[in-house]
């Protein structure tokens, strides 16, 4: 073994931690020596949006340790950015295993260090946390979650005093403060439980009637009360407000997936607790099929992604992606607005850079700003932040499931967006439409985008390497050429460089430095490239589009889109 990794193993056998680690790092030193590596090769990164990783003991997993030091260090910078202010903080935590209990060792190592902390009582959804740090005037919180990553993971997000995500210069800052922590001693983990008030259903009545208030047109929901809704929560934090908030917007035929809802860390109905994943949404499909829905909807463990299912224009239920779900929701706010004379003149849209170019098109057409920012909400809770009382936030997407509608809190929200997709579907219905043939509507009007994405896992410490190497490979030498049509710019975000290939003429690129590479094609494809940051992945992005002519020639058309991805993917040797 690596000495410094023995080294790691030795303090943590001979150091201030429990008998019940030590005797777990032993076992693993006995029967598991490859493990034991992996558990401790490198300490666990606290990165831009908190901490993330599978559970255990060592210093690359997430524990009582690796929590209470990243909590640490975050409390320091507090302190020496607020300093003699009174600090306070929320803390909340999903459905995962030990997820109560690493937000209990978050609020007691704040509270430790002099922070007042609001802990919830029980699991609530990622999208509370920062409505209730904006509510209660907070200056940062914590939700304990790994989102949608498998079991095996936990960790967590933290957010600044506007209730999003950290950014800079505190994401960075926040970070430095955290690598300095040297050692478990400098924990302070009890001594100030006085500091903490337990909060519950107060905040769940501001956080619904919040919600309630996004409703644009309520009229169309009283048309279509009845509208069959299957809902299905995944096992996580969905349950505890979903069904309250699809009440208060007023639809009383909701149809709750039992097999899927008590919360439950282990998600012992699916492989990935994700709505990306067609596995996770089977049994919601299964019921809607049953009952003939209108609409089928999940969320994730930390209710801040949503998946939902239609029927298609042939009657058969299809799952829609993440693109296509932000591209309805948008478009829906920008005809509800206008339909109810709420429009104004600076209303603005956000979307990441990843995300459908349809959402701009669909924007630029109904003279409604739409702005691109890095991946994450975080950037688009920053932008709103610039933009506040100049430009008027109505909804933001990415596609990754996440839909933000409102400025009311600053991270996406699984919650209202459900509320908001059922609203949209009681409107369409009301115009004789299904979402899936306004979906065609928006495609034949502005365009056929269609989007892919591939992950590639790379796990481990050479993982790490590899995926830096493939990044290192495209910047050096990026492809002149893909699956026959010529590159013509190539838009580096870590050097905020845009390089056109063909005239050699640069550009800024006026975002912040983000470890992402694009290619524009000459048939107007666009690649991202992107190393995943919570997960030990490499993501790759294809855009392409092309004109619908009629609805009945919506299959053969996606068929040639495909098929020129399959291209791309093929000709960049990515399977």
């Amino acid at each position: 073994m690596d000495a410094a990794i023995q080294e790691k193993v030795n303090t943590w056998l001979t150091g201030n931690y429990d008998q019940d680690t030590k005797n777990a790092v032993q076992q693993l030193q006995q029967n598991n020596p490859d493990e034991l590596t992996d558990a401790f090769y490198r300490n666990l990164e606290f990165g831009t949006g908190g901490l993330r990783g599978i559970m255990g003991v060592g210093t690359n997993r997430v524990n009582k340790y690796t929590i209470g030091m990243a909590t640490q260090g975050f409390a320091n910078y507090l302190k020496k950015t607020y300093g003699d202010k009174e600090i306070i903080m929320v803390v909340g935590h999903d459905s995962r295993n030990n997820s109560r209990f690493f937000a209990e060792t978050t609020a007691n190592v704040f509270a430790a260090n002099g922070i007042k902390v609001y802990l919830f009582d029980a699991l609530r959804p990622t999208p509370e946390i920062s409505f209730a740090i904006r509510s209660l005037k907070c200056d940062g919180g914590v939700i304990c979650t790994a989102s949608h990553n498998p079991k095996e993971y936990n960790g967590y997000k933290a957010y600044w005093n506007d209730g999003g995500q950290l950014v800079p210069p505190h994401d960075k800052n926040v970070i430095k403060e955290v690598e300095a922590i040297a050692s478990v001693d400098d924990v302070k983990f009890t001594g100030g439980e006085n500091n903490i008030t337990i909060i519950g259903k107060d905040m769940d009545e501001a956080y619904i009637n919040m919600v309630k208030s996004l409703s644009v047109l309520p009229h169309d929901i009283s048309k279509q009360h009845d509208l069959k809704i299957v809902y299905t929560p995944i096992h996580g934090t969905g349950i505890m407000l979903v069904p309250q908030v699809l009440k208060a917007f007023g639809f009383t035929n909701v149809t709750i997936v039992e097999e899927q809802s008590t919360p439950d860390g282990n998600f012992p109905t699916v492989v990935y607790p994700n709505p990306e994943e067609s596995e996770a949404m089977s049994i919601g499909l299964k019921k809607a099929r049953e009952i003939d829905a209108d609409i089928l909807l999940g969320t994730d463990p930390d209710s801040d992604r949503v998946g939902i299912g239609v029927k298609d224009n042939k009657g058969n239920w299809v799952l829609l992606n993440g693109n296509q779900t932000a591209v309805l929701a948008c478009a829906y706010m920008i005809e509800a607005r206008k339909a109810q004379g709420l429009a104004k003149p600076n209303d603005m849209v956000i979307k990441t850079i990843v995300t459908t170019e349809l959402i701009d098109e669909i924007a630029k057409q109904n003279g409604v700003a739409c702005y691109n920012v890095l991946t994450g909400f975080k950037w688009i809770a920053e932008l709103i932040k610039e933009k506040e009382g100049k430009e008027n936030y109505i909804i933001g997407g990415e596609e990754s499931f996440g839909l933000m509608i409102g400025d009311q809190l600053r991270d996406k929200d699984a919650v209202s967006a459900v509320a908001f997709l059922c609203e949209m579907t009681a409107y369409l219905k009301n115009k004789g439409m299904t979402p899936f043939e306004k979906l065609l509507e928006l495609y034949r009007n502005y365009g056929f985008w269609l989007e892919n994405l591939i992950s590639i896992t790379k796990k481990g410490m050479r993982g790490q390497e590899e995926i830096a190497e493939m990044m290192q490979g495209y910047r050096n030498n990026p492809p002149t050429e893909i699956n026959g049509s010529p590159v013509l710019e190539v838009l580096d975000y870590q050097t905020s460089k845009g390089k056109n290939l063909v005239t050699g003429e640069e550009r800024d690129i006026k975002l912040p430095k983000s470890n992402v590479l694009q290619f524009i094609l000459a048939d107007g494809t666009k690649i991202s490239a992107r190393p995943s940051g919570t997960e030990p992945k490499i993501k790759f992005y294809f855009s392409v589009h092309t004109i619908l002519e009629s609805d009945d020639e919506y299959e053969a058309t996606k068929a040639k889109l495909e098929d020129r991805i399959k291209g791309i993917i093929a000709d960049m040797k990515l399977k």
